[in-house]
């Protein structure tokens, strides 16, 4: 019950974790609360994690499993100024 609370909370929030190798199935089953989509020979999982318990879990199952973490990274919404034209200006 210190103060710095803040430094062990982790927000809800969408996260995108990157594995070595195209997962199947049977270990896709382990992350029922994430979506999965294959990327070249990695296996992308994004989905929304809703505290530091709920992140530290599925890296977890992702070591129980033998697989190979190469990123976890919280993906951040972008605001949404920009609906069309993106980058362009609509000056004719």
């Amino acid at each position: 019950m210190g103060s710095d609370d803040t430094d062990v909370d982790t927000p809800p929030g969408l996260y995108a974790i990157r594995i070595e190798g195209r997962l199947g199935p049977t270990a896709l089953s382990a992350f029922p609360e994430m979506v999965s989509e294959v990327k070249g020979s990695e296996t992308v999982l994004t989905g929304r994690l809703e505290d530091r318990s709920a992140v530290f879990g599925v890296v977890a199952q992702i070591e129980a499993l033998g697989l190979e973490l190469i990123e976890l990274r919280r993906i951040r919404a972008k605001p949404s100024t920009r609906r069309s034209g993106v980058g362009r200006s609509s000056a004719s």
